[in-house]
């Protein structure tokens, strides 16, 4: 089955007044690749339907979770994709409080929000204590969940927005550990689906694209990705029984595109507080431009056709024992990965920048 998308979905130009980050001594050679950007992004484009998507996530681990959020939400302002849910590997306790603040504060508090049961442990927590954040005994960020243990079970909340949806509509980014797509895919029939879990996928999903593995040495040596190594066996599931095309985002592409850090500095006082900002900051403060990982797989699921990135040939991604990651090329394959040059490197910065800071203009 093809990779591709052929709709061409609209974009709009940074709002006036705001100020763009310095892109340094390299603008010269980055001019080309911006007029490129600034004609097939900002100019207008016909109306297409939104891409439906489910954004799975573990929240809490890197900040870049948080940041592929935003840009998520951005695309929707645009309507150029539609978040159906969201669902959470991450164990850690205010992972889908913060997830809840940030979904209100780009006027999607509604978003349903799924949490995993048992999963990974956490590894990090250095800004999801933003959703507990209080200024003069008002949070700072508002919500409504409380806790991980407050939302529902992500693999019943995934059976039922798929059960929900048309067939073959709906894009699935997974961007933290593969619990959650391994739990959905071996579940059985119940109330919402008489399908198992594989077939309901196999019938309800277009195209999983996904944040995980590595497929060039880095540093000169094989890279074992955080991603998959903290659940291998599910990691292992997904790769070798999910029914739909894959994308798979390497490590090496998110490497290849740091988020600037002076957008963090200049981009978002637009408001006095931004989850965003403040999440990257708690994180690991500027000038510290952190690998946009994440990002990439929502960037690719919703934007597949305006070359920000290749694709490999087709074939198979074998997820090994220890959590490295092998692509063997076949042609009736199913998988993809990305491929990224220096040039599209520079679109998507650009692009990275300006969509996360975007003001948010509600459903």
């Amino acid at each position: 089955m093809a990779l591709r998308d052929d709709r061409d979905l609209r974009g709009q130009p940074r709002a006036a007044g705001r100020r763009r980050w310095n892109r340094g001594p390299r603008a010269t050679a980055w001019a080309a690749a911006g007029l490129l950007f600034a004609a097939a992004v900002l100019a207008p484009a016909a109306a297409a339907p939104p891409v439906d998507v489910i954004f799975d996530t573990d929240m809490g681990n890197d900040v870049d979770d948080a940041l592929a959020l935003g840009l998520l939400h951005a695309l929707a302002n645009r309507c150029e994709c539609r978040p159906l849910a969201v669902t959470i590997s991450n164990d850690a306790p205010l992972a889908a409080p913060f997830t809840d603040a940030v979904n209100t504060f780009y006027g999607r508090g509604e978003i349903p929000i799924g949490t995993i049961r048992g999963g990974p442990p956490p590894v990090a927590d250095r800004y999801l204590r933003l959703a507990r954040q209080e200024d003069d005994g008002r949070l700072r960020y508002p919500h409504d969940l409380e806790s991980n243990a407050a939302a529902p079970e992500a693999t019943g909340l995934l059976r039922r927005i798929l059960a929900a949806r048309p067939d073959g509509s709906v894009v699935v980014v997974q961007v933290g550990f593969s619990s959650n797509l391994a739990r959905l895919l071996d579940s059985p029939p119940d109330a919402v689906s008489p399908l198992c879990g594989r077939d309901l996928v196999a019938a309800k999903v277009r195209l999983l694209s996904l944040m995980a593995g590595s497929f060039q040495p880095i540093d000169g040596k094989r890279h074992l990705e955080f991603n998959v190594v903290k659940d291998i066996p599910a990691a292992r599931r997904v790769a070798e029984g999910w029914p739909t095309p894959v994308v798979w985002s390497g490590f090496e592409i998110g490497m290849a595109i740091p988020y600037p850090a002076a957008s963090i500095e200049r981009d978002y006082g637009y408001v006095t507080h931004h989850p965003l900002a403040e999440a990257y900051i708690a994180y690991r403060p500027p000038p510290h431009a952190r690998p946009t990982f994440d990002l990439t797989s929502v960037l690719q699921a919703v934007r597949p056709d305006r070359g920000y990135f290749s694709l490999s040939e087709p074939g198979r991604v074998i997820v090994e024992a220890d959590g490295g990651t092998r692509f063997e090329p076949a042609a009736d394959g199913n998988h993809r990965f990305l491929l990224v040059s220096p040039e599209q490197a520079v679109r998507a910065t650009e692009a990275f920048a300006i969509l996360c800071s975007e003001p948010p203009r509600g459903p």
